[in-house]
């Protein structure tokens, strides 16, 4: 049975989820017959269960801050708590948003698979192998401490050969690899919005024999149903006890980076936001 999205999504009580991992992506879809493609920004997320759960759906002009702040600002006003972790891919207004709305009592974490595609584009093919696996080691180090190490050389190797691709690597470096302070066994599922992007693909694949231009809240139905329908054989994320613990040790730094920013000395040292390199 295919949900009702003015029931299901933009009035459904969300603080029954414990809501750990959050995604945020946008598709274009042609909600109006003669009218360009819109924004159709959607939120999914994994909770301690380890289900994953469709949150929001909703259709936008665009992905500027106003919004998505507004998207957030919905499920917020429905019980949505703090997430562990926002991942999105590069877009300027979205990732404003994230940090307006749930930084830095939430960690914020870019999508990886967006930004190899903007690296794979600034390196000849002939250095590119190399110039990946000393990215994709950096991105699955053990730890931020040691993916901090790997970029330093990869900066020291490549600045000079390759400034366009060190810049592009080095641009919200931060948020590539904030999944490192995660459980070891989450991270893979964490880095990327993946999650969203083959929900995509499959919602186009059920509805491209359905005409369009029926108007934005038919559209937006089908796209649930579809959503829906897609995601009912993915498996969950497992959380063990132990997990657990490390998910609260990590809430419970930054609850204290939170607390630290709130003094007039607490600076974070690391640039949060950035907006010079593409989605």
């Amino acid at each position: 049975m295919i949900m009702q999205p003015s029931a299901s999504l933009d009035k459904r009580d969300l603080s029954e989820y414990r809501i750990v991992y959050l995604y945020v992506d946008g598709i274009a879809e042609r909600l109006r017959a003669g009218h360009p493609r819109e924004a159709v920004i959607a939120a999914w997320g994994i909770g301690e269960d380890g289900r994953k759960v469709l949150l929001h759906l909703m259709a936008g002009s665009k992905e500027d801050t106003e919004t998505v702040r507004a998207f957030f600002q919905d499920m917020r006003a429905r019980g949505l708590g703090d997430p562990l972790l926002v991942v999105s891919d590069g877009a300027p207004g979205i990732i404003r948003a994230i940090e307006e709305c749930f930084l830095p009592r939430s960690a914020r974490q870019r999508c990886l698979a967006h930004r190899m595609r903007n690296l794979a584009v600034k390196v000849p093919t002939d250095l590119w192998p190399e110039f990946k696996a000393r990215v994709a080691a950096c991105y699955q180090a053990p730890s931020r401490a040691i993916a901090r190490e790997l970029a330093n050389g990869i900066r020291g190797d490549y600045a000079g050969t390759l400034p366009s691709a060190v810049s592009c690597f080095e641009d919200d470096f931060e948020a590539c690899i904030a999944h490192l302070r995660l459980p070891v066994t989450h991270r893979r599922a964490t880095r990327t919005t993946n999650l969203l992007e083959r929900l995509f693909v499959e919602e186009r694949r059920r509805l491209k024999i359905i005409p369009n231009g029926f108007g934005e809240k038919p559209v937006l139905k089908l796209m649930f149903g579809a959503l829906i329908r897609a995601a009912e054989r993915w498996r969950g994320l497992r959380f063990t006890e132990f997990e657990l613990r490390q998910i609260a040790a990590v809430r419970k730094d930054l609850d204290a980076e939170y607390e630290a920013k709130l003094t007039p000395s607490g600076r974070s040292s690391h640039p949060r936001f950035s907006s010079k390199s593409a989605p």
